[in-house]
């Protein structure tokens, strides 16, 4: 029950202070809202530190699944963080297998995870190329995709706005939900850079053209422009 209570009581002050120090437009949640009771993964962009902070303002529910970098453990309040909203540590130099099977195990019991699959915030404030563990996740445990593109939340604006005391502008565009085939046995390498760059191409085609970095020219983000049409 306190455990309870400290969840929805840290989540609620996140989405005020967002609501206090942004101005936030939010397209098509209902594509997230769709998975209410159900298993799914949120991947997005990673433009700055307060990404993280707007899966509590997509996602209402307890048994969201976020990885936080092992860099942070130093930090006491991320610490206390981590444990409140029962969130998990990532190694992200090393094969981190207890992480990853227990991402799994919260999946299969249902849960919705909100993931980056660059893996780190962009320096060039555009899309860089992702890492497979999304696509792994994916094909794994069967859990449908939710693109999610946004945009304002770059850390260099986002300070910026700070000292000038102005909202900083947050775009959210949200994507329909797709899956992925099941992980085959053999060629597993290229099978995975294949569904991660399928998902990414489906990020890049919610994002303004400037924000669509290393897949600009993909032939994919093209084809699903003119579908979107």
């Amino acid at each position: 029950m306190l455990k309870s209570f400290k969840f929805h009581f840290v989540r609620t002050v996140i989405v005020s202070a967002l609501r206090l120090l942004t101005s936030t437009r939010l397209y098509n949640l209902e594509n997230i809202n769709q998975a209410e009771g159900g298993k799914a993964i949120v991947a997005a962009n990673h433009l700055g530190m307060l990404d993280a902070a707007y899966a509590f303002r997509m996602v209402n529910r307890k048994d969201l699944i976020m990885v936080v970098a092992e860099k942070y453990r130093k930090y006491g309040f991320f610490r206390w963080l981590v444990k409140t909203l029962n969130l998990l540590w990532l190694e992200r130099f090393e094969a981190d297998f207890g992480t990853l099977k227990e991402t799994l195990r919260r999946l299969d019991r249902g849960g919705i995870l909100f993931i980056a699959p660059e893996g780190t915030r962009s320096k060039t404030e555009a899309l860089q190329h992702a890492k497979p563990g999304v696509a792994y996740l994916a094909a794994k445990s069967g859990a449908p995709v939710i693109p999610v593109a946004l945009w304002g939340t770059e850390d260099r604006v986002v300070g910026m706005n700070l000292k000038r005391f102005k909202r900083s502008k947050i775009v959210l565009n949200i994507g329909k939900p797709f899956t992925l085939p099941p992980l085959p046995r053999e060629n597993r390498a290229e099978f995975l850079q294949q569904q991660t760059d399928e998902i990414m191409a489906q990020i890049a085609a919610l994002l303004p053209e400037k924000y669509r970095g290393v897949y600009t020219s993909s032939p994919r983000v093209a084809e699903l422009l003119k579908e979107n049409k």
